[in-house]
């Protein structure tokens, strides 16, 4: 576990996780990755962006596909040197201390929390072509019936994850093999039903221009649905043999979302009866495909039947992914304690390795991102923008190991690591800008509120980390600059409801593309030169390698 550096005389030390069972496999971490990927993105994505861009939604795909397959990558890699539970909460940890530490775990926390919730409203909004009392039809806000229904989803979420983890993959495994299943099924029926005039409806192939494609990717549930590639790296700790595992799991996972997702798009657009696009794709007001889209474009194809599978699959898909996202949580939830920034109750576990009191605690956060959000596209937003929040920490974290560490075992090494690491930043930062102001302040106002709670949870720990500010002392101007440049910025192109945005479009289109980009990357070689020394990032890695004795309770974690 130990070997001595070949520079400098500090000691590398492998981190380890105590309580935890390794009793999951290569096919198990790839589909753990796989149902978060498949999940109610699939089931809506394709509506929303062509709504947003018209066909040109295509590119959309393709550019969100690219973009994730870089940060997919980076984090092939740090999963594999550093296999621990929750780890996206943690690199960061490990790279700078606890400033930024705190950060990206609240991030990681956030992003994992929020998703549990907007799969249940998937299965809601679905549910609803069955159970009308589900959702108003005018609206598509959850009734109180339907919030009733959710938190009892969640409840059923939270019960299955109690089982030991081997089972959990097992469960996990067959409702994932569906979950793929199908999809592939469904973009091969659907390609007998193809109508070629659909990719030039009325108002052209890009109604709305490029802006509006980048829009769509993060606002329309484009990143939304390729979220959760990383969860394989959040379960590293329960991984067998994970430096030959985990990369592979990632990549696998990642790009076979991309295709599936690709060819959903291609599918949707061309089976969807030219009748209804006379006003083009931003204009359709069927009902049955704005609760139901795959599902009613088969029923209007003749496809009765295989409307009924995909309305059968509406509550299968979300509820594989809502699942593994609420056993996401709990590890990282289990992550943030064992760098003492959460309450050391997160690290509890039961005879079975399941972090317990983090996975009541995750059901808990779960209802509370409930409440503000009544819908699932109005909470998709701030769950992609936390994420890709969350996804920053790791080309930050690499870029800082690459410098710091550069003898350390590496089982993968990203290609050409100088150039992806920034810019998977850079993408991560386009990706928060496009989201639009509105989502930008939403989200600032939940990291405040989090970093008064981890806080108050610090200040009555007496093992809680030093507060290392100086290598984390350009995170604050990097929040406050997306912020005032998504103010000035053109994003969102209209405000909810028909209403006037609210940010004020001062910095013209193109521009704004090359000021986030130039920003970012001056943000990034700012951190590499404040990153924590070697001896540090070192020290901080032996102090997750052990067993600890947690206090007043007698158990260890």
């Amino acid at each position: 576990m130990a070997s001595e550096s070949e520079s400098g005389t500090a000691v590398e030390t492998r981190p380890a996780d105590v309580g935890l069972k390794r009793e999951i496999g290569l096919i198990g971490a790839t589909w753990a990755s796989e149902t978060s990927i498949i999940g109610s993105g699939w089931l809506f994505g394709a509506l929303f962006a062509t709504q947003a861009a018209g066909p040109a939604a295509l590119y959309g795909w393709l550019i969100g596909g690219a973009c994730v397959v870089v940060l997919a990558l980076l984090h092939a890699e740090l999963g594999a040197m550093y296999p621990i539970a929750g780890g996206t909460a943690r690199f960061p940890h490990l790279a700078y201390g606890s400033v930024a530490g705190i950060s990206f775990g609240f991030f990681s926390f956030v992003q994992a929390v929020t998703v549990a919730p907007v799969e249940c409203y998937a299965v809601m909004t679905y549910g609803s072509y069955y159970w009308h009392g589900l959702i108003h039809a005018d609206t598509g806000h959850i009734t109180a019936t339907g919030f009733i229904a959710t938190i009892v989803l969640m409840a059923i979420f939270t019960a299955i994850n109690f089982l030991a983890v081997g089972m959990f993959a097992r469960v996990n495994n067959v409702i994932t093999w569906w979950k793929v299943a199908i999809p592939v099924l469904t973009i091969i029926i659907l390609f007998f039903k193809f109508h070629p005039g659909n990719f030039s409806p009325p108002g052209g192939f890009m109604p709305d221009g490029i802006k509006a494609v980048f829009a769509a990717i993060p606002s329309a549930g484009i990143v939304f649905a390729y979220l959760g590639f990383e969860q394989a790296d959040q379960l590293a700790g329960e991984v067998k043999n994970p430096a030959r595992n985990l990369p592979r799991a990632i990549i696998i996972a990642c790009l076979l979302g991309t295709a599936i997702y690709i060819l959903l798009q291609v599918v949707f657009i061309g089976a969807m009866p030219p009748s209804e696009l006379t006003k083009g794709f931003g204009g359709i007001t069927n009902t049955e495909i704005l609760s139901g889209p795959f599902a009613a474009v088969a029923a209007l194809a003749g496809l009765g039947f295989w409307a009924t599978i995909l309305r059968i699959d509406a509550f299968v898909s979300p509820f594989g992914t809502g699942l593994i996202y609420q056993t996401s949580t709990s590890r990282v939830g289990y992550g943030l304690a064992r760098n003492r920034y959460f309450p050391q109750a997160f690290q509890l576990v039961n005879r079975n390795g399941v972090p317990w009191f983090a996975l009541i605690m995750a059901f808990v956060f779960g209802i509370f991102f409930l409440l503000p959000f009544p819908s699932w596209q109005s909470l998709v937003g701030l769950v992609t923008s936390a994420s890709v929040l969350m996804y920053a920490g790791a080309p930050l974290s690499l870029g800082a190991f690459r410098r710091k560490l550069p003898d350390a075992e590496r089982p993968y090494k990203v290609p050409a690591a100088s150039v992806m690491s920034p810019l998977g930043f850079v993408i991560c930062s386009m990706l928060i800008y496009w989201s639009g102001f509105v989502v930008v302040w939403k989200l600032g106002v939940v990291l405040v509120i989090g970093y008064v709670l981890i806080g108050i949870s610090m200040a009555f720990d007496p093992k809680r980390p030093p507060l290392e500010w100086k290598s984390a002392q350009w995170l604050l101007p990097y929040l406050i600059g997306m912020g005032i440049i998504s103010w000035l910025g053109q994003y969102p192109l209209k405000g909810d409801g028909g209403a006037p945005p609210i940010n004020t479009f001062h910095i013209p289109f193109w521009w704004d593309i090359l000021i986030v980009a130039a920003f970012s990357l001056a943000i990034y070689y700012w951190a590499m030169f404040t990153g924590l020394p070697r001896e540090e990032t070192l020290e901080l890695v032996a102090r997750q390698s052990g067993v600890e004795e947690l206090p007043d309770t007698g158990l260890h974690h």
